[in-house]
């Protein structure tokens, strides 16, 4: 049976954060060292060192006295090192600030290889430690591949690892037959062409109690506040996502680009939809469940009469007609709401797209 590979984040316990963070600032040591011995070999020998070259001059490093990181997590600092100054394309890559009073701080983050890490009696052994989590996966039933252990604003750390989950090649019994087309929006993060809605308003509706917290210089409080707005988000994407998932068996999506919006005005609002977690949400929930997901082009779904197929002088089109919500087709006289009307038009370019092949152009 075909496999997908699933990150699970899971919440470590308070009582280890000291150990963590002792772990963390020797990842930061090594990076920083292969930041300025890569800078230096740049500037000196015009040669870039490449993961393999980093791991050869940090050799040992694990041996040395106090050192609770093993080799293979200093190993992997290294791969991931070049691979992101190879991304930036940038002879030198940000410090790592270890310093607790630092504004420039870095958040914790160990990264480990597979064989580092055992699951046994609820506990995660890493390097000697003994690391308890609230496991709400059930990790025995999984065999752990590589991953990280990562700490957040508010100074609680996590577990992420991936891990293997079967992939459904098709359903295991009979279940539902629906199709749907979902269109993404500001003022709606998204909605379903059956009428169904969900508002991607999480930032505003505690907008003004953040900028109270910050005015106020209060920096857990504001911490806090964006934990509870980024948690709200993911709760709110998992629950509509999953319902999406159980209930129909082919989902369509217009391809708006996130990327391009917030280059605008509408940076705030187009962020704090989070059409890219959704995306992603559905993309892999429908290949565990074994349904159809496409992303189709959405251009013109908007304007365009899910009833007769014309785009006529009444229907909204540019910034002007962002305000209108609901308008009358003037050549067969439907009344559509006017993010319903984009997602039924998304639905049919999704038919046409499976009709024509998984290929076709939309």
């Amino acid at each position: 049976m075909p496999e997908l590979i699933k990150t699970l984040k899971l919440r470590i316990k308070d009582k280890h954060q000291s150990a963590l963070s002792s772990m963390a600032r020797q990842v930061n040591t090594v990076w920083n060292f292969c930041n300025e011995t890569s800078s230096r070999a740049v500037r000196e020998r015009n040669k870039f060192l490449s993961g393999y070259d980093l791991q050869k001059l940090t050799d040992g490093f694990s041996k040395c006295d106090g050192i609770a990181i093993g080799s293979a997590t200093t190993q992997q600092v290294c791969e991931e090192y070049a691979t992101r100054r190879r991304q930036c394309k940038r002879a030198r890559l940000n410090w790592r600030v270890s310093n607790p009073k630092s504004s420039k701080r870095s958040l914790g983050w160990i990264p480990f290889k597979s064989r580092t890490v055992r699951y046994k009696a609820g506990q995660v052994h890493f390097f000697g430690q003994k690391i308890s989590l609230w496991d709400s996966y059930g990790l025995a039933n999984y065999n752990l591949r590589a991953g990280s252990f990562s700490e957040d604003s508010r100074g609680r750390w996590y577990l992420n690892v991936q891990v293997k989950i079967p992939e459904l090649v098709g359903p295991a019994m009979p279940g539902p037959t629906a199709a749907i087309g979902l269109d993404l929006g500001l003022k709606t993060c998204a909605t379903v062409s059956d009428g169904q809605k969900i508002e991607g308003r999480f930032y505003r509706a505690l907008e003004s109690k953040l900028g109270i917290a910050q005015r106020a210089g209060k920096k857990r409080q504001t911490k806090a506040i964006h934990a509870k707005i980024a948690n709200r988000r993911k709760d709110m994407l998992h629950k509509f996502s999953t319902a999406l998932v159980r209930n129909n068996a082919a989902i369509f999506v217009g391809d708006v680009s996130s990327a391009k919006l917030i280059k605008t005005k509408m940076a705030k609002s187009t962020l704090d939809a989070g059409w890219s977690s959704l995306k992603t949400m559905l993309e892999y929930k429908c290949h565990q469940a074994g349904i159809v997901f496409e992303e189709v082009r959405e251009a013109y779904t908007t304007q365009t009469c899910s009833c007769c197929g014309s785009i006529t002088h009444s229907s909204p089109r540019g910034r002007a007609g962002l305000g209108i919500r609901e308008w009358t087709c003037s050549d067969c006289g439907s009344v559509h709401d006017r993010d319903v009307n984009a997602a039924r038009n998304i639905l049919a370019l999704g038919h046409r797209r499976l009709a024509g092949g998984s290929h076709a152009s939309a």
